[in-house]
């Protein structure tokens, strides 16, 4: 029994070293380990150092981007009821399509009413001419009659001077001179007579010439008022019917048959699909180098990255999102906590891209814009 204790202890010895030699094993391995994860990370940080020095200092980028584009809102210019609707929404139309037709019957009859008073207007002026000319001729015949009279008063002064030299030697008789005496004062009151009907003539030819000089029937002041009213007629009647100002895809349609729409109010939208742009919200710090008419690469959300599109920095919005909303922020608080604000920044779509790949208003997008060109 007392030679079994050193046995023993041997095999515990032999135990205690073959776990020890155990647990080294796993620290070099774990050191190992270790070693090469801290290489490998150290070689992941040098990858990406080089690759922020030589690309990605170069690219900002940010997906917090949407379509947009100018919307063309449909606005009746004249209240009527709709007597048809060609479109409805989604449909795709062109510039000087149809949209709507509006019962034209008060256009048409302000219409002829307009034509009615440029004939009136050129009519009225002809017939001032046609005065003038008549007016003229008075004015010619009263001339004739003051010569007429004239020449009557002449005679008749002639005939009372000699009768007036003849009464001292009672050659005249006192009847005669009485006679002569009244010629003389009818010749004279037919001279004052003719002078002032002359007179009242060449007033009324200088009244309507006024009216009608340096004028022709075209350019006549009440001719042109016509005219101008006419247009105007014309004008409201064309617009009896609703044409798309734009290129683009109906939406929004808020019109229908016998609807009575009223001027100045929209009643749909087209959208320019092919006229699309993108506003990226950057981040106020990413915006350091960023300027227009550089390079920006964009994907849709719609096509995933296999549709890349190719686009250019336009400009930049006037002011933040919260500078522009309906409550802006009120900074000047006690509780003021910095929030980075964004800029939107407006990117020109490639037309071609557009066409094989469209895009809608309000998609996501994803841009990175390459601010290597300075």
């Amino acid at each position: 029994m007392a030679d079994a204790d050193p046995v023993k202890t041997n095999a515990d010895v032999t135990e205690d070293m073959a776990a020890e030699a155990q647990k080294e094993a796993r620290l070099k391995a774990r050191k190992t380990w270790l070693t090469r994860l801290a290489i490998g990370l150290a070689v992941i940080a040098l990858l990406y150092a080089v690759w922020y020095f030589l690309v990605g200092q170069n690219h900002v980028s940010t997906d917090n981007a949407y379509v947009n584009a100018e919307v063309a809102q449909v606005t009746p210019l004249i209240s009527a009821q709709a007597v048809e609707v060609r479109v409805s929404d989604t449909m795709a139309v062109k510039r000087g399509d149809i949209l709507v037709r509006l019962d034209d019957a008060n256009m048409r009859i302000g219409l002829a009413q307009a034509e009615a008073e440029l004939a009136r207007a050129r009519r009225m002026f002809r017939q001032g001419s046609a005065t003038s000319s008549a007016l003229s001729a008075q004015v010619d015949a009263r001339q004739a009659d003051i010569a007429a009279a004239q020449s009557d008063f002449d005679k008749a002064r002639i005939d009372l001077d000699r009768r007036l030299a003849l009464q001292p030697s009672g050659a005249v008789s006192g009847d005669e001179l009485t006679s002569a005496r009244n010629a003389f004062n009818a010749a004279r009151a037919k001279l004052s007579q003719a002078r002032a009907n002359q007179g009242a003539a060449a007033g009324e030819l200088a009244a309507n010439q006024a009216l009608i000089s340096g004028s022709t029937v075209e350019t006549d002041p009440m001719v042109l008022t016509a005219k101008a009213k006419l247009e105007a007629a014309r004008l409201d009647y064309a617009r009896s019917i609703i044409r798309a100002p734009i290129d683009g895809v109906v939406t929004r349609r808020q019109v229908q048959v016998g609807q009575r729409v009223t001027q100045g109010t929209p009643i749909m939208m087209i959208v320019p699909v092919t006229q699309v742009y993108v506003d990226a919200n950057f981040k106020e710090r990413q915006l350091r180098k960023v300027k227009p008419g550089q390079a920006a690469e964009l994907t849709a959300d719609l096509y995933g990255g296999d549709v890349v599109y190719h686009g250019k920095v336009v400009g930049f919005s006037g002011g933040t999102g919260s500078a522009f909303a309906l409550i802006p922020a009120q900074n000047a608080t006690g509780n003021w906590i910095k929030v980075v604000q964004r800029l939107p920044v407006r990117i020109a779509l490639d037309p071609k891209e557009l066409a094989a790949h469209p895009l809608r208003v309000g998609l996501s997008m994803e841009v990175d814009i390459d601010v290597s060109a300075n």
